[in-house]
This record gives structure tokens, C-alpha cells and sequence, in this order.
């Protein structure tokens, strides 16, 4: 079981509060992940849920009952940071039973756990080797391994893919999603990377300032963002943002359209730029046309085989069905 509650929830360092009253429910094997830019308070949110910083007010409840008082190792939770945190003179198998060792749990059982978790993360021909043996990506499953032998009710991952570079950001993050439909365990996931957050959640918490913004499914926070921050949050490349008369024109003061809702001409369109960088990535090419009177940039995702170029004049058209109203306050118009 891994359903955890935060109920009214704050935390304030000093006289400055970093998360107002926050309520949140996260439900027993779900994927979820906390999103937003830098200094949103995704990982402190998220150290509140570990005991590893005292929430200032409110309760949180782990399958029912109250953790608010409960020290970190007591709560059942077991958390993989951003830094790998391996013991460089210990081998990988001593690395993973290490939390286990220091529980004096029995030797038979900790070989058990730790045999099952190298076989889950493909570890098991380098259980003998050291850290510094291993490539990024294999130190990374090092650290979840330890995590897996406590079998916990929930794992706690704190941007855990930012030190890897691009490819291997990729192949863990798709390692991930396959351990949690493995061990159908609750997630709860920090990231900076909207990406991340799409490809792998059930549910997204989207962070501004300490807030919630909007909570829901991938598609739904897609489908229907809450409001302009979260519709240019969500989103590869980001939605465009219009206000002014274009805006008026659907009673909106301001709309949005994702780049891959705009169609792309030579001849004719709704609206007319001129090609700046064009962003050719072989299956999609990313157009940021300028003076099209609508704002500074507008970005347009087409077919890779769409051969604009930089100064190129350029129409375009959106789908008139999935243009975004928000208001003057930014909340979506429904």
C-alpha cells in the first residue's frame, strides 16, 4: 500500500512561506510526478513527504494514518536523489544491501532482496564490480536497487536523471516506466523536464510558487490547461500565447495554439511572417516565424519535409477547433 495524503499542508523557512496550504492525494501505485520551473517548490513538496524537512502546519498521512511526526526511516518510503550517494569502496552488491544490513535484517533475506533487485535492473553480472566501474546509467539502477530492497510503499525520485547526458536520459527514463509497471508501487517524481513529465506519469502536479496550478493526467493538462501557465508549461514546443485584437476576435483576451495545431503554406494563410530559425529534426521541422503582428515568436511544428528556410515569407493557418480561450486573469474561458 502507498496512498499518501497531504492535507492543508505548509512550510515556511523563517518568515518567508514556500508552500501555502497545499492539499494533495496520491493514490496507491500511482505515477505521479512534480513539475514546474526552478524554485517551485517541486522538491521541497517532496522532502515534506520523505520527513527529511518538518512541515511548518498541516498533516500528512501515509495509507491512513498519520506520518506527520514520523521520523524518515519510520515512514516506509524510500527515496533516490539527484546524486547517485554510492559508496565508492563498496561493491555494487554491498551497495545495495547496505539499508538492509543496517537494519540487521538476516543475511539470507538480504541475498534474497538483492539477487531480485539486480535480476529487475539487469545488475546481476555486475554485482561484484565497483561504482566506479559502472557507466552513468548503471550507477543510476545501483541507487534504485537500493531503494527496491526495502520494498517500500512508495519511492520518492528527486530529479534523478539530471547528471545523464541526453541518451541515457532517454533509456532510464523508459527503465523507470517499466520498474513501475513491474512493481506496481506508488512514484512520486520530481523533474524541471515537462518531457519527462508526459511521457511518464498517470498524474502531474503542476508547481508555481509553492501552488498547485492544475492536477491531472498528461492529456488532460495538454487538452485543457487551466490557465496560461500551464498552457505555456505543458507542451513541446510550448503553446503560442496571442492577446490583442486576434485574441478579441474570440471574445478571449488571450488565446492559445500549440504549434502542431498551425498549418503551414507558401501561397496563402490566416497569417504571414517571415522564417527565422528553422529547426530541422528529420521526422519535424520546428518554424519560428517573426513579424506576424501577433507576438514576437510564433512557433510552428511541420513535417520534417516542409523546406522553408531562414527569411523565407510564410503562412499560416490554425486548426479554428483547438484554439485555447483564457481570460484577462489567465484562467481558461470554458
Amino acid at each position: 500500500m502507498g496512498r499518501i495524503q497531504l492535507k492543508d499542508v505548509t512550510k515556511s523557512f523563517g518568515d518567508v512561506e514556500v508552500i501555502p496550504p497545499l492539499n494533495l492525494t496520491i493514490e496507491d501505485g500511482e505515477f505521479t510526478v512534480f513539475v514546474g520551473p526552478s524554485g517551485c517548490g517541486k522538491s521541497t513538496l517532496l522532502r515534506l513527504i520523505a520527513g527529511l524537512e518538518d512541515i511548518t502546519s498541516g498533516a500528512i498521512e501515509i495509507d491512513g494514518a498519520d506520518a506527520t511526526d514520523v521520523p524518515p526511516a519510520k515512514r516506509g518510503l524510500a527515496m533516490v536523489f539527484q546524486s547517485y550517494a554510492l559508496y565508492p569502496h563498496m561493491s555494487v552488491r554491498k551497495n545495495i544491501a547496505f539499508p538492509l544490513r543496517m537494519a540487521k535484517m538476516d543475511q539470507a533475506e538480504i541475498d534474497r532482496r538483492v539477487d531480485g533487485a539486480a535480476s529487475v535492473l539487469n545488475l546481476t553480472d555486475y554485482l561484484d564490480r565497483r561504482p566506479g566501474q559502472l557507466s552513468g546509467g548503471q550507477r543510476q539502477r545501483v541507487a534504485i536497487g537500493r531503494a527496491i530492497v526495502r520494498e517500500p510503499a512508495a519511492f520518492l525520485f528527486d530529479e534523478p536523471l539530471s547528471n545523464l547526458d541526453a541518451a541515457l536520459r532517454v533509456g532510464m527514463r523508459l527503465e523507470i516506466s517499466e520498474l513501475h509497471k513491474r512493481l506496481a508501487t506508488t512514484m512520486i517524481y520530481v523533474t524541471h523536464d515537462q518531457v519527462e513529465a508526459m511521457t511518464m506519469a498517470d498524474k502531474i502536479v503542476v508547481l508555481r510558487a509553492g501552488n498547485i496550478e492544475q492536477v491531472g493526467s498528461p492529456l488532460e493538462l495538454y487538452k485543457a490547461p487551466r490557465n496560461t501557465f500551464v498552457a505555456g508549461f505543458i507542451g513541446s514546443p510550448k503553446m503560442n500565447l496571442i492577446e490583442g485584437a486576434e485574441a478579441a476576435k474570440h471574445d478571449a483576451h488571450t488565446i492559445g495554439i500549440r504549434p502542431e495545431h498551425i498549418t503551414v503554406s507558401a501561397t496563402e494563410g490566416v497569417w504571414s511572417g517571415r522564417v527565422g530559425v528553422a529547426e530541422h529534426l528529420g521526422s519535424d521541422t520546428f518554424f519560428h516565424v517573426h513579424d506576424t503582428g501577433l507576438a514576437e515568436t510564433i512557433t510552428v511544428r511541420a513535417d520534417g519535409e516542409v523546406g522553408f528556410n531562414h527569411g523565407d515569407r510564410i503562412h499560416l493557418t490554425p486548426r479554428s477547433d483547438v484554439i485555447h480561450k483564457f481570460d484577462a486573469a489567465g484562467l481558461r474561458i470554458t
